[in-house]
């Protein structure tokens, strides 16, 4: 009993909706004073914006009498009140949904009790859902030409559905065909779906288009492998979609459907995938990405700008290939790897340059120039190992820093920097094995680093273009880490080559680090005061207290007589001289 009320009240519901949503003349009828004059004040307001932006009307008279009527206060005292808002917004749009919902139930539970009594065979039922739909689509065109646009995306949308559950109904509980026809059936369904959607312009019915589209393998999904069958439907779903979003500028359909798209592609290979396929799948996945980068540069260049989704998508697109090489190349095919790197690089760099350098394009351009610099960096770690990496990222800084500053491009320096602070990370924490003094690989690549800083700190100041507060605290940084890795590298030599006799090897290592760092600072505080450079004798200052807290702290606790005596006296005599010579000759820094 409660389910026949709650039927009867939804088709009263549906009832109001369709009565509810009549033609505007009709609502223009019962207020001729109030919703007509609003609507033309909306349309002579429209007007005039298309004349100011075509550079004014041609007769002033008109512009000045229009202008007129479209004062805000005139417009807001004419518009309807909330409350009348309300009632169209309820009466209007959630009835329309309602009473949807309330035929669908009506439907369904009369094709239910049909079937339930026989009445009709297998056959004739999935001809009715069939004609069903057809009807509903036929039906939800004459609503659009009657101006009921919500209330006609509605039926259409449950005619898609209708089409869509007849014709896996017939192939899934009927076996009236096979998976062959059903997959064609459903797939022309989308087919119409999406010509819908760009015929009458309705972003929400794409959606549909979509939901159906990615839904049609997935339930006639038979667990075998079907590579090439499932790729290529994919490919043609996404460019029909993709060129729908693209001709209609709609921004929702993009990442909704590179997300469906990856998610077959990573199901796919976590259950079908053997090195035999390497080829295919590699062709299907630079089609994918291709597919998914071509129209936000076609965006690019028309509108001159990516918004926050458009520049989400580029991203993800691009990293989403690079994990499926990843997976499919590394580590037995690095050659191929490297290339697709490069090639990745490329196709980013010619993005960075067909689109137009205006100011509205400047964060997509830094985009694209930086996953162009991405991919080019990382073929470094994928054919070098080891120290060859930390060099290669060390010359690929300098080349970065040399072309901002011939280019006036704070990026591409900005790039080479934080490049050399990688090259500082690598240095100091991974381990390279150092066989002999100053002749292993170790020192070469400390060494290496240490000249390309020097090379970037050369070539950045000869440059005629001024640095920003950020660049000149970055560059300060870089001078300090060329002396921070001299020291390391130079006392990771000492403190090897040292300790190799055994006589007494820790006394004697802590020693030799003393006399190194006494004398490093002391060459530092010269050249600062020859220079004049406060950066400099500021380093010796610090290098010089390290110094006197290991022979305060440490050498006297530990060291032995002669060694805490050698100490002691080296360290008194070189800093008295130093204070001697600077009291001598006092500098200004810069």
């Amino acid at each position: 009993m409660a389910g026949v009320v709650l039927l009867l009240a939804l088709l009263v519901l549906s009832l109001v909706a369709i009565l509810r949503v009549r033609k505007p003349e009709q609502q223009t009828r019962l207020d001729p004073g109030g919703e007509l004059r609003f609507r033309l004040l909306l349309l002579e307001q429209r007007l005039a914006r298309i004349e100011r932006r075509l550079g004014g009307p041609a007769d002033g008279g008109v512009a000045r009498e229009g202008q007129s009527a479209l004062e805000p206060g005139a417009a807001a005292a004419l518009r309807p009140g909330r409350a009348r808002d309300l009632e169209a917004l309820i009466a209007g749009r959630w009835l329309n949904y309602l009473g949807v919902l309330a035929l669908l139930f009506a439907v369904s539970f009369f094709l239910k009790f049909v079937f339930e009594n026989n009445w009709v065979g297998p056959g004739a039922r999935v001809a009715i859902g069939l004609l069903s739909g057809a009807g509903l689509l036929a039906y939800s065109r004459r609503l659009l030409e009657r101006e009921h646009r919500y209330f006609s995306e509605s039926i259409a949308g449950l005619g898609v559905a209708v089409l869509d559950l007849s014709v896996y109904a017939g192939h899934a509980y009927y076996h009236l065909f096979g998976r062959p026809l059903a997959f064609a059936g459903m797939s022309c369904v989308t087919a119409v779906t999406v010509a819908l959607a760009g015929a009458r312009n309705s972003q929400r019915i794409a959606l549909l288009a979509l939901v159906g589209g990615f839904l049609t393998p997935l339930l006639l999904t038979t667990g075998i492998d079907q590579q090439a069958a499932l790729f290529s439907y994919l490919i043609l779903l996404d460019a029909a979609l993709l060129a729908l979003a693209g001709f209609r500028n709609w921004r929702s359909l993009e990442l909704v459907s590179l997300a469906f798209t990856m998610g077959f592609f990573w199901a796919w290979y976590a259950d079908f995938y053997q090195p035999s396929k390497l080829a295919a799948t590699a062709a299907f996945a630079g089609a994918f990405f291709v597919l998914f980068a071509a129209l936000p540069v076609i965006r690019s260049r028309r509108e001159e700008q990516l918004r926050g989704v458009q520049i989400a998508l580029v991203l993800v697109n691009a990293f989403a290939f690079l994990g499926a090489l990843d997976c499919l190349l590394w580590p037995d095919d690095r050659w191929a790897l490297a290339l697709a790197l490069l090639v990745l690089s490329g196709l980013h760099l010619v993005a960075w340059r067909v689109i137009p350098s205006v100011p509205a394009t400047f964060s997509t351009r830094l985009v694209y120039a930086g996953l162009a610099l991405t991919f080019a960096t990382l073929v470094i770690p994928v054919r070098l190992e080891g120290r060859w990496i930390t060099i290669a990222w060390a010359i690929e800084g300098a080349v970065l820093v040399w072309t901002g500053a011939r280019a006036r491009k704070a990026g591409l320096r900005g790039a080479g920097l934080l490049l050399f602070a990688v090259v500082t990370a690598r240095l100091l924490v991974l381990p390279i094995p150092a066989p002999g003094l100053l002749w292993n690989a170790r020192f070469a690549a400390f060494a290496a680093a240490t000249a390309c800083f020097v090379l970037a700190l050369w070539l950045r100041r000869s440059a005629d273009e001024g640095s920003g507060e950020w660049e000149r605290a970055a560059l300060a940084a870089l001078a300090v880490a060329v002396n921070v890795l001299a020291v390391v590298a130079l006392s990771l030599e000492i403190w090897d080559f040292v300790g190799r006799p055994a006589a007494a090897p820790n006394l004697a290592r802590r020693m030799a680090l003393s006399l190194l760092w006494i004398g490093y600072a002391s060459v530092l505080m010269a050249l600062g005061v020859r220079r004049r450079a406060a950066l400099l004798r500021w380093q010796g200052l610090a290098l010089f207290g390290l110094a006197a807290g290991k022979v305060f702290f440490y050498d006297l606790s530990f060291l032995e007589r002669a060694y805490r005596i050698l100490s002691f006296l080296v360290l008194g005599i070189v800093l008295l001289i130093v204070s001697f010579l600077y009291q001598r000759r006092p500098v200004s820094g810069r």
